[in-house]
């Protein structure tokens, strides 16, 4: 590990053990917002989906005709992927059809890793000292943590690796242990909007530990991850990330973070658990509102439990009256979910415009639920191009994720850019450059300003400003 410490320094990072966290990355001086903390390479990724497996594209795909699993955009991608995918090509093409079928992202990217690491053994292919098997076998598994049907998913897994590959030298003991390692070092490849595209390893990068209030975000510009830094990260300041969705209530949070990391996290936000701010936000973010349309009070349950009990004005709701609304809501949701409904939009449209209604009598205006069913409709909307009315649901978005979200966050960044193009597209040109300017304000610092994808969107902008001074100019005259 001494050249991985040597390499970091010259990042100006380091890395150290800190109790009850084990290895932690931290700054060795300071960084600012926007700026690139650490960036790195996967050792193995796949896609999720039918992708091109070297740059992750849809178009233009190719399926390898030897073993009819992997695809590719081009020659340029399938040329670069050769040396790795030339050995696990025979290995897939060894075995029959059934369990070609079933060879899962997950099962490719073990599959991957093990030839990645035979690659650099032999030095077919190079490794440095940030990218190396070693680094891998570093990761926190959490073994003895696992539940036993898990453990006994991760042996089957492994049986399926070792039938493929056929390699005495592996045993399915090690298999099933960096499946464990997958689970909580991995990290899911999205593109520049926030959309998942593949799985990837990130050694290095799965050294920063969790935040529910990060001073970091990790983002991907194509394979490469990038972890930036969203405000002032001081010189000998730990390096800090959100492993998960933050715009939830502790207990939540708590969960999602236990079942999925193995951990609890005692991050400042976490630390409040049970305090009287706490219990606040988690009644407006997953409770009831109050029956007063006025009143923006929050219910909590009265010591009788029959009963909630707005803490701003204290009017009471009877319980029997919000189970009733929540049973509507759960039977109107399993229609919503399936097949007939799902798939056709204006018909999910209907009915998530019904759950909604009811959820605005039930749930607090900052209500999560309540966010992510008007989330449902705009996303159905913008399929359907009934643009206008799109508008009008992601101007009501926009107050819960200003709530649930830091003033610098990718997701309310995305936000004021999908408002800022439907505002520019419907010709309410200065409106347009107000939220494209919030969307540039926020996404220059998560993603970068030379990254493509924000290049565009400040030409957006520009062009939004340059329309805006013509209707001006053309009014005055």
């Amino acid at each position: 590990m001494e050249k991985l410490h040597r390499a970091l320094e010259n990042r100006s990072l380091a890395v150290s053990s800190v109790q009850g966290k084990g290895r932690s990355l931290f700054t060795t001086r300071d960084f600012y917002p926007g700026e690139v903390i650490i960036s790195q390479e996967p050792y193995v990724c796949v896609p999720t989906h039918k992708r091109c497996d070297g740059c992750l594209a849809t178009t233009n795909l190719s399926k390898c005709s030897r073993c009819q699993v992997v695809w590719y955009c081009g020659t340029p991608c399938q040329k670069s992927e050769w040396k790795l995918h030339r050995l696990e090509c025979e290995a897939l093409s060894r075995i029959d059809n059934l369990k070609r079928k079933s060879v899962t992202p997950s099962i490719r990217l073990m599959l991957k890793l093990y030839i990645r690491r035979k690659l650099q053994d032999e030095k077919i292919i190079p490794s440095n000292a940030m990218d190396n098997y070693k680094l891998v076998e570093a990761l926190v598994a959490h073994m003895s943590d696992i539940k036993e049907e898990q453990l006994v998913l991760y042996a089957q897994m492994a049986n399926l690796v070792h039938l493929i590959l056929q390699w005495p030298e592996i045993n399915i003991k090690e298999i099933a242990e960096i499946f464990s390692k997958f689970a909580c070092n991995a990290h899911t490849i999205c593109d520049s909007e926030l959309r998942p595209l593949g799985t990837g390893l990130y050694p290095v990068v799965s050294i920063i530990n969790h935040s529910c209030l990060p001073n970091s975000v990790l983002v991907f510009e194509g394979r490469v991850a990038s972890v930036r830094a969203l405000q002032h990260v001081p010189k000998g300041t730990e390096v800090l990330i959100s492993y998960i969705e933050t715009a939830g209530s502790t207990v939540i949070r708590q969960k999602a973070l236990k079942e999925q990391y193995l951990f609890t996290c005692v991050c400042p936000r976490c630390s409040k658990l049970g305090q009287y701010e706490d219990v606040r936000e988690n009644a407006i973010l997953e409770g009831y509102r109050c029956k007063t349309e006025t009143c923006d009070g929050f219910l909590l349950r009265t010591t009788d439990g029959k009963a909630f009990q707005c803490q701003e004005c204290g009017l009471v709701r009877d319980k029997e009256e919000i189970k009733q609304i929540a049973t509507e809501i759960k039977l109107l949701s399993e229609e919503a979910s399936k097949p007939s409904s799902s798939d056709n939009y204006q018909d999910a449209i209907s009915i998530y415009k019904m759950i909604e209604k009811l959820q605005t009598k039930l749930y607090h205006p900052f209500s999560i639920n309540l966010m992510q069913t008007r989330e449902t409709i705009l996303k159905s909307l913008m399929k359907l191009e009934h643009w206008r009315e799109a508008l009008a649901y992601c101007k009501l978005t926009i107050p819960i994720y200003q709530r649930v979200y830091p003033a610098v966050h990718p997701l309310l960044g995305l936000q004021y850019y999908t408002c800022g193009k439907l505002e520019w597209y419907l010709g309410d040109t200065e409106e347009a450059v107000k939220s494209l300017t919030k969307a540039v304000d926020i996404l220059r610092i998560t993603h970068g300003t030379n990254t493509p994808f924000v290049k565009e969107l400040l030409m957006v902008l520009e062009e939004a400003r340059a329309e805006a001074l013509y209707k001006l100019s053309s009014n005055e005259e």
